[in-house]
């Protein structure tokens, strides 16, 4: 939507409050399915990692195709199953499988290994500290989404993320059926704002599904350039 002159001043009121920050957290996508028994231990460790590292901005992307007759996961989205297939490709395969964890749109691994998921962070870590980072802002406003990208993101796109900081489901059916799982920065909505060829980028959309909200800068070929959230 075109931004107007009220739209405008809440984008500088955005610059001024939040700032644009100098480094930004290291993305760790987890995707899971209620359906799926090997992944409540991805889930609590993602739980973990969220808890103990600052600088980590968790997402739990719920996948559809574990759905059926026995358990439907509430959380499932067709997008985040899409968002998987795409990190597929990029490993030259079209094998997908739950819980697969990915770090900062590179790093891909079983969701519930504690030494990939250690070695991983360390990694995004030193390339962060060592690359030029993607400064970005977002913010919720009534009824709006303001974003801004600064410059230098060449090729890259840029996504919004809307998401719930914690849910306790209690499954009653299919592998894990009897349990309460509990799950945070469940995804409810992913969006694609736009393709970025290095120039600065500000605008706001319609608030969509999420209690928060989160904003990634990526390359084609996975790499995070820029992220925040709200």
């Amino acid at each position: 939507m075109k931004i107007g002159a009220f739209i405008g001043i809440a984008l500088l009121e955005l610059t001024s409050a939040t700032g644009l920050a100098a480094s930004r957290p290291i993305v760790v996508e987890l995707f899971t399915s209620q359906a799926c028994s090997s992944c409540p231990p991805a889930d609590a460790l993602l739980s973990e990692v969220q808890a103990q590292n600052r600088d980590v901005l968790a997402l739990d992307l719920h996948v559809t195709y574990w759905n059926g007759a026995a358990w439907t996961d509430p959380y499932s989205l067709r997008a985040a199953t899409d968002r998987q297939k795409d990190y597929a490709r990029l490993r030259h395969s079209t094998d997908v499988y739950t819980p697969e964890a990915v770090v900062d749109g590179e790093a891909q691994f079983v969701g519930s290994d504690r030494a990939a998921m250690r070695g991983a962070l360390e990694s995004a870590r030193a390339k962060i500290s060592a690359a030029e980072t993607v400064t970005v802002a977002v913010e919720a406003k009534g009824d709006q989404i303001l974003f801004r990208v600064g410059s230098g993101a060449e090729g890259a796109d840029l996504w919004l993320f809307g998401f719930d900081p914690e849910h306790a489901t209690r499954v009653l059916g299919g592998e894990n059926g009897g349990s309460t799982l509990r799950e945070v920065n469940v995804v409810r909505s992913i969006t694609k704002l736009g393709s970025l060829h290095g120039a600065p980028m500000a605008d706001a959309i319609s608030v969509p599904a999420g209690m928060k909200f989160a904003v990634i800068v990526q390359r084609r070929d996975g790499a995070i350039l820029g992220a925040a959230t709200n």
